[in-house]
């Protein structure tokens, strides 16, 4: 077992959709015994990143990863031990030669872990409140293994009350994302999207494409006349925006008002000269500045030498998980978590 002291406390954001939750409320639910595990630390290379985590089942079924290969292998030979004794226990791992790994996975790095068992008797309240990620909220494990719900505002590694527990995280609504239009590409990105952990809103006056035969459900739906649309209440969340209309036409008259929202990020569908055109064209009509219209990624997306609609999706959304990690997840991860990350 690791000795508490050497590793203390360490703080995470979490931004990222966590079925995790879902999974250990049903367990709760139906009284089925199961272990969380947790990656609490990280120095150096390793297959997966702080606050990663794992559920372990009797019958050997594992949801979620610590990883894979050995790391994973050995965090369930714990587990289930775990399962036997009632105890949980912390880990560190070395990931090199010494650690005996056979199927190449040599990072060279070192992780640090917990092991929960029968994590499922805290219940399906407390797992599910945590699930819904409707506002932010703090939980974590202390020092003797009890979890809790935990203040947000712990954050310092040497604060006396953060040396209190071993692990906290802040779970955080999802970033939300705003497609104007609700053509081809715009069904092709909503969906990635959603697997990708964006709320996705789709802003369309065409309600004979706007609706949910071409969307899932999941995706909500804004129809009407433009000048409204372009007027909608902003989240207060971390906001993107992709501009995937019918035209140019439309796509100016979207980007007119969106060009003034404080969008973490602003993409619009088109080639270099249809964003210079544009460009000239808002700035000379003092429509906007030239560092709004900078700020303006159009062609939107990265160079994949994307053809179908499928692979421009995918081009454009791997942008977006970029621009989501630069410009807002690693602003919520704390000083003490940087240290950490790879």
């Amino acid at each position: 077992m690791l000795d508490v002291g050497a590793w203390n406390f360490f703080e995470y954001i979490l931004p990222v959709t966590d079925s995790i939750f879902q999974l250990l409320a049903a367990a709760a639910t139906a009284n089925e015994p199961v272990v969380l595990g947790i990656i609490t630390g990280v120095k150096g290379s390793s297959p997966q990143k702080l606050g990663a985590k794992a559920l372990f089942y009797p019958d050997r079924k594992i949801k979620g990863t610590l990883g894979g290969g050995c790391l994973e292998a050995e965090a369930q030979r714990m587990a289930l031990a775990a399962l036997k004794t009632g105890r949980p226990e912390t880990f560190e791992l070395v990931l090199d030669h010494d650690f005996g790994w056979d199927d190449g996975l040599i990072c060279g790095g070192k992780v640090f872990g917990v092991i929960l068992p029968n994590a499922q008797n805290l219940g399906e309240k407390f797992w599910s409140e945590l699930a819904a990620r409707d506002i932010p909220k703090a939980w974590g494990i202390k020092a003797n293994f009890s979890v809790a719900r935990a203040d947000s505002t712990i954050q310092r590694i040497n604060d006396s009350t953060a040396a209190d527990w071993l692990y906290t995280e802040t779970i955080t609504p999802p970033c939300a994302l705003w497609v104007a239009g609700s053509g081809h590409i715009a069904q092709a990105v909503a969906p990635l999207a959603l697997q990708l952990d964006f709320a996705v809103t789709i802003f369309d006056d065409r309600p004979e494409l706007a609706n949910h035969d071409f969307f899932p459900k999941e995706v909500s739906l804004r129809t009407g006349h433009w000048g409204e649309l372009c007027a909608a209440p902003f989240p207060n969340v971390p906001t993107f925006g992709l501009i995937v209309t019918r035209g140019h036409k439309h796509d100016a008259l979207v980007l007119e008002s969106w060009i003034h929202r404080p969008f973490q990020f602003l993409g619009m569908i088109g080639s270099s000269r249809k964003a210079r055109t544009i460009a000239e064209h808002f700035v000379q009509k003092k429509i906007a500045t030239t560092e709004e219209v900078a700020r303006v990624a159009c062609p939107v997306g990265i160079k994949i030498r994307s053809q179908s609609i499928m692979e421009i999706a995918v081009d454009i959304i791997a942008q977006y998980i970029d621009k989501r990690a630069e410009l807002v997840n690693e602003k919520r991860v704390t000083a003490a978590a940087k240290i950490e990350l790879v």
